[in-house]
C-alpha cells in the first residue's frame, strides 16, 4: 500500500503527547498573517521591479502568472523567493524583469477584485531568486476550549523555551495526501520536469521522508540532543558540520539553540551523517523504496534539513474570546508544525 493510501494523516509524534483540548484557527483569512522577511532592502534601481504584494486566496505560483500577463512578461520572468499559503492574508516580495522599461500607469487595477493588492515598488539588480528571504512573521488568532485552559499556554512556554520539531507542514502534503499520492503516481512513469516544473512533487517525498526520521527522534527525546554520527546546523544559517565527538561543549551550544541536529533530504549522493544516524536515516528510506527510488532517478541531491526550530520574538496575547499568537520562524519552517504541538484540530492534518 502506498504511504497516500495508508491511513492519513501519519501520526507523527509529538514531544509531549497528542494534545487533548481542542482549538480551531484561520477562521478567516485575517486571522491567518504572514509577513516575508527579506533580509535586505532592494537597491531602487536596476533591471528588475520588486513589488511588495499582499494576497489573500491565491497560491504564489498563481500570483507569479497574474503579475507576468499584467507586466506582459514570460512567467519565467517573474521571481518569488517563497511559497505563501493561499488560505490567509500573506505579504510578500515578486520581482518583474523589466530591462529599460517602465510599466504602465494602471497596470495594477483591478487587482484587489483577484484578492492582491501591490504595496510597495522598488527596482533591483537581480531577479529574486527562492529561498533567499531570511524568515516569516506570523499572526495567528486561535479560538476554542484550549486557548482557556493553562496547560495550553504551558506548552506554549516549553516550545517557546526548547524549541519545535521541524516538520513539514499538511499544506505540503495537501488534503489527505495528495501531493504524496501524486509523487507516488509520477515516479512510476518517471518524473520529469515538466510533469512538476516548481518541484513540488519531488520536495513532497523528500518532506515525507524527513518527517519519519523526525518523527522517529521526536519518540526517543534525540531531535534537540546530540547522537553519534550527526551532522549540526548552525542556528540563523545554512552552515552545517560533523562532529567527530559529542563533549560538553557541544551539548551546551545544543541547549542553547545555537545549533540543531539534521536529518536527510533524500536524493542522490553519500549520506552526510555517520554511524547509528546515517543506519536511521537509510533504513526509513529503505522502508519507502517508491519515494527512494524515485528521488534518485530524478536526479534530487541529497541535503540536509534542522530538526528543531526556535521561535523568535515570540508574542502570546488572550482576547475576549481566545489568544492572538505571534513570532517569527526561520524560511522553510511551518506555523502548523507549532499549532499540533498547542491543540487539536482537524484542518491540523
Amino acid at each position: 500500500m502506498s504511504e497516500a493510501q495508508a491511513v492519513w494523516p501519519p501520526q507523527w509524534a509529538y514531544v509531549e503527547g497528542e494534545p487533548t483540548l481542542a482549538g480551531s484557527y484561520r477562521q478567516r483569512p485575517e486571522e491567518f498573517v504572514v509577513d516575508e522577511v527579506l533580509g535586505f532592502t532592494p537597491e531602487g534601481e536596476g533591471e528588475h521591479l520588486w513589488v511588495w504584494v499582499e494576497k489573500r486566496g491565491v497560491t504564489t505560483p498563481d500570483l507569479a502568472r497574474l503579475l507576468a500577463k499584467r507586466a506582459e512578461i514570460a512567467v519565467r520572468d517573474v521571481g518569488f523567493s517563497g511559497l505563501k499559503d493561499r488560505d490567509g492574508v500573506t505579504r510578500q516580495w515578486l520581482s518583474l524583469a523589466l530591462p529599460g522599461r517602465e510599466l504602465a500607469a494602471g497596470w495594477d487595477d483591478g487587482l484587489a477584485e483577484r484578492g492582491v493588492q501591490v504595496l510597495d515598488a522598488r527596482r533591483h539588480p537581480r531577479k529574486l531568486k527562492r529561498g533567499v528571504h531570511r524568515a516569516n512573521r506570523f499572526s495567528l488568532r486561535l479560538r476554542g476550549e484550549a486557548t482557556a485552559a493553562s496547560a495550553t499556554f504551558e506548552r506554549w512556554q516549553r516550545r517557546v523555551a526548547e524549541g519545535i520539531p521541524n516538520y513539514f507542514g499538511p499544506q505540503r502534503f495537501g488534503p489527505g495526501g495528495r501531493n504524496l499520492q501524486r509523487a507516488e503516481a509520477l515516479f512510476a512513469r518517471g518524473w520529469r520536469k515538466r510533469d512538476d516544473p516548481q518541484g513540488l512533487l519531488l520536495s513532497t517525498a523528500r518532506s515525507y521522508l524527513f518527517n519519519e526520521v523526525l518523527s522517529a527522534r521526536v519518540a526517543d527525546g534525540s531531535w534537540c540532543r546530540a547522537i553519534a554520527g550527526d551532522v549540526f546546523n548552525l542556528d540563523g544559517s545554512n552552515s552545517r558540520f560533523a562532529a567527530e565527538t559529542l563533549d560538553a561543549a557541544l551539548e551546551a551550544r545544543l541547549a542553547s539553540g545555537d545549533l540543531h541536529p539534521t536529518a536527510m533530504l533524500w536524493g542522490v549522493g553519500r549520506l552526510e551523517s555517520a554511524g547509528e544516524v546515517a543506519e536511521r536515516e537509510t533504513r526509513i528510506a529503505n522502508a519507502h523504496p517508491t519515494l527512494r527510488d524515485g528521488l534518485e532517478a530524478a536526479g534530487a541531491r541529497q541535503a540536509r534539513r534542522p530538526l528543531r526550530v526556535r521561535l523568535a520574538d515570540p508574542e502570546w496575547r488572550t482576547t475576549d474570546d481566545g489568544v492572538e499568537l505571534s513570532f517569527t520562524l526561520p524560511r522553510g519552517a511551518f506555523a502548523t508544525a507549532l499549532l499540533r504541538e498547542l491543540f487539536t484540530d482537524a484542518s491540523l492534518t
